[in-house]
C-alpha cells in the first residue's frame, strides 16, 4: 500500500484522549470521508486507527479522537509519532498548492530526470524533496535559487542544482 507523511502527533487535548496532529496540508482539514490515520508504530511499521472524530485548530494542526484511545493516558503515547494517510486518502484533501502535494512528482536537474519525490520537508527558508537517485537518499533544496519551474500537469520539479551537490550524496 501508498501512504504518504502528513505530519506528527505533537501533544493531547484534554482528558479523553484527544490527540493533536501537526501536519504539512497547508490549509485547515476536517479529514471529511477520512476513516482511518495511519501511525508509525517503530521505521516502516504503519498501525491503523480509525477515526472517530476530527477537528481543524488551525491551518498547522487538527484534534483527532481515534477509536479505542479514549484516555490522556493512553493517548500519550502517540507523542512524536509520525502520522500517515493512504495515498488515496491524501489525495482528497491535499491542496494542490502545498509543498506536500509534490509527492510523486518527478524532479529534473536541468533536463535530466532524477526521480520522484518521496518526502518533503518543509523547513523555515526552504524546502527539502527527499527523492532515492542511483540508490541514494538525497535532499533536493527548493528556494529562488534552485527552482526553475513546477508543472503541475505533469507533475514535474524542474530545478537547477549547484554543482556537486548530488555527487557529495553518491560518494557518501
Amino acid at each position: 500500500m501508498d501512504y504518504i507523511h502528513i505530519g506528527k502527533i505533537v501533544a493531547t487535548h484534554g482528558t479523553n484522549g484527544e490527540i493533536v496532529v501537526q501536519h504539512a496540508l497547508s490549509k485547515k482539514v476536517i479529514f471529511k470521508d477520512i476513516e482511518v490515520i495511519f501511525i508509525e508504530e517503530a521505521k516502516g511499521v504503519y498501525i491503523p486507527y480509525f477515526i472517530e472524530k476530527a477537528t481543524a485548530k488551525n491551518k498547522d494542526e487538527l484534534f483527532l479522537m481515534c477509536e479505542g484511545v479514549h484516555s490522556k493516558e493512553s493517548a500519550h503515547r502517540f507523542i512524536k509519532r509520525n502520522v500517515w494517510l493512504r495515498h488515496e486518502d491524501f489525495e482528497k484533501i491535499a491542496d494542490a498548492a502545498s509543498p506536500i502535494a509534490l509527492i510523486g512528482y518527478m524532479v529534473f536537474n536541468d533536463a535530466e530526470p532524477l526521480a520522484k519525490v518521496e518526502e518533503v520537508i518543509e523547513q523555515p527558508h526552504q524546502v527539502l524533496l527527499r527523492i532515492l537517485y542511483q540508490e541514494k537518499e538525497v535532499l533536493v533544496p527548493l528556494h529562488e535559487k534552485t527552482l526553475n519551474k513546477i508543472d503541475r500537469k505533469k507533475q514535474e520539479v524542474h530545478v537547477s542544482l549547484p554543482d556537486g551537490l548530488l555527487e557529495i550524496y553518491l560518494t557518501a
